[in-house]
């Protein structure tokens, strides 16, 4: 499907509207010719025969078509922008919804200011042509044919003459268009580069006055500022070229009727009520040979923005729930990796994984940062598909089930946390928006939340997010922790959930998750040895492969890789002394 085919696709929906509008401009061209008809009767008849009988009636008449022609003006217009606004409603549904579908792949590549620029800048400009430039360009062309055929009624030759400006009318509009249309693409571009540029800097302004780079950045912004006010010229410079060009030839047009059709006049080939109304049809024929640059350049921005839009709509994620997908309502948490290895970007990020996890158990994983181990979590949550192997859940491969029915058994926690812009209730309540306070409260006080959240003026109310009030790295991770808690998942994944938390808060966690051991099976990243120690199985990673596994006792004893973790964050403290000292003070 080409752009333009999608876009009419929703245009179809609104044909009625459109045809509508399109049958009543036809009648307001047609209306348009009425009243220079008028005036030139009025020359002939009534001026210069002195029949003023006649003029009450043609007077009203003239009347007549004046107020039906604003009023069908004023309604077309409202059809037209019902239309538009109808069709940007259901073109900006249909995109963001396949936003949503895209997977992380798609993400990875793009900007999201260049995904908001599709919304807001390219969506304006379909508006823009929905609402005025259809009706705008269909209407001065029906006007400019009916006054030409008028002044073909009048005098023939006279008509000859003026159709002598229309190859070169033509001529420039197709050259215009040629040349408009690449410096619009790159005017969207750089708009779209302007937009991601701002956004960003925007959302990491704390980084930005952290490191005291408002000078740097503000380069950089005129950089882009400067790329964009470039392009813009650069576009504008093309119509600058062309306009002038269509003004010449609407003002020959005036050059034609007063020499050529003034000498008519003397020698009485036409009459003086003949040049009144053609010169009444002039406008009409000089309004679309002026407008003609201006359409061309709105014509073309339409098209660019559509194809853009389109380019980001078609992209197809390749994650995707199979149509044999089956639904289960409730997963047992059985999970098993075979032979599972993962390749991006020409580089093997996971190689050669296997392991099985019976549901309800813990599973610690370990490793050094890019050894892999939050990329098996994305691969068991089929955020990617891997590139040989497989990853079962209850014994079926995740790319046979259903994703969403997959997800929404799994719970996750991730360091990285994203609070929406809503009160803290509704970023627990996130992944179930029917549960009740109560509930939302027991899943805060098991992630050790309850007792900031009621410090807090508005306690459950407060507006937390990006623009609401600051929250610690630790109460953060305790939000996200809550909301992933509060899904009652058949999975749980903790991506070093509690990193930013006292020894404490974690002891105190690590004791919750415990309560929900027997219905969920546990995955938890991290580089604490305390917060995986009690683990069923721990696995140990570097450079995308298992090269330790066992339980923590097993593992210390290997003295490998993690017992060398275990010795650099506890010192040479022998182990039994150490829990012997753990056991002692009911501490982790």
């Amino acid at each position: 499907m080409t752009p333009l085919k999608w876009f009419f696709s929703f245009l179809k929906k609104y044909r009625r509207q459109m045809i509508l509008g399109i049958l009543m401009t036809t009648v307001i061209a047609a209306l348009s010719i009425v009243n220079p008809y008028l005036s030139g009767i009025i020359v002939d008849d009534v001026i210069t025969a002195g029949n003023y009988d006649m003029l009450p009636a043609l007077i009203a008449c003239l009347l007549i078509v004046t107020l039906l022609t604003s009023v069908l003006r004023f309604v077309y217009q409202v059809v037209f922008e019902i239309a538009s606004q109808g069709t940007l409603y259901d073109m900006r549904s249909k995109v963001y919804r396949k936003l949503l579908e895209e997977d992380f792949a798609f993400y990875n590549k793009k900007r999201t200011g260049d995904l908001m620029s599709r919304q807001t800048g390219d969506m304006d400009a379909v508006r823009h042509f929905v609402a005025y430039v259809i009706y705008v360009v269909y209407q001065n062309v029906l006007l400019f044919l009916f006054a030409l055929l008028m002044v073909f009624t009048v005098n023939v030759k006279l008509a000859l003459c003026m159709l002598t400006v229309l190859p070169f009318t033509a001529l420039a509009t197709y050259r215009q268009s040629r040349e408009v249309k690449p410096a619009f693409r790159r005017n969207r571009e750089c708009f779209s580069s302007l937009n991601a540029f701002v956004q960003e800097n925007i959302s990491g302004n704390r980084v930005v006055k952290a490191f005291a780079k408002e000078d740097y950045e503000k380069e950089k912004f005129e950089v882009q500022n400067d790329q964009f006010r470039d392009a813009q010229l650069s576009a504008s410079r093309v119509w600058m070229k062309y306009v002038p060009i269509f003004e010449i030839l609407s003002y020959a047009l005036t050059v034609i009727l007063m020499l050529y059709g003034g000498c008519m006049v003397i020698r009485g080939e036409i009459t003086l009520g003949g040049l009144v109304k053609v010169n009444g049809y002039l406008w009409m024929l000089n309004m679309p040979l002026r407008m003609a640059g201006w359409w061309v350049n709105d014509i073309q921005n339409f098209v660019t923005s559509i194809e853009k839009i389109y380019a980001t709509y078609s992209e197809e994620p390749k994650v995707r729930t199979p149509r044999t997908g089956g639904i289960h309502e409730k997963l047992k948490g059985d999970v098993e990796f075979r032979n599972v290895s993962y390749r991006a970007d020409d580089e093997d990020i996971v190689t050669d994984v296997t392991f099985r996890v019976k549901a309800g158990q813990t599973v610690g994983i370990i490793g050094s940062t890019g050894a892999g181990k939050s990329t098996l979590m994305n691969l068991l949550c089929r955020f990617y598909d891997t590139t040989s192997g497989q990853v079962l859940v209850d014994g079926q491969d995740v790319r046979g089930m259903d994703l969403y029915n997959l997800r929404d058994n799994i719970g996750m926690a991730m360091q990285d946390v994203f609070l929406f812009s809503d009160t803290i209730e509704g970023n627990i309540a996130y992944g179930r928006p029917e549960a009740s306070f109560e509930d939302v409260k027991r899943a805060a006080v098991m992630a050790d939340a309850n007792h900031f959240i009621k410090s807090m003026p508005e306690g459950y109310d407060t507006i937390v997010g990006e623009r609401g009030v600051g929250l610690s790295g630790g109460q953060k991770q305790r939000i996200s922790l809550a909301r992933a808690l509060l899904k009652n998942p058949s999975i749980l994944i903790l991506d070093d959930t509690t990193s930013a938390v006292d020894m404490e808060t974690e002891s105190y966690i690590q004791t919750q998750l415990k309560a929900i051991q027997k219905n969920c099976t546990v995955f938890i990243i991290a580089y604490r040895i305390s917060s995986i120690k009690d683990a069923d199985l721990i696995l140990v990673m570097d450079g995308g492969r298992i090269i330790e596994r066992g339980t923590h006792e097993e593992l210390l004893a290997q003295g490998g890789y993690y017992a060398r973790a275990f010795r650099n964050q506890y010192g040479e403290i022998p182990y039994d002394l150490l829990r012997e000292k753990r056991t002692r003070s009911g501490g982790v």
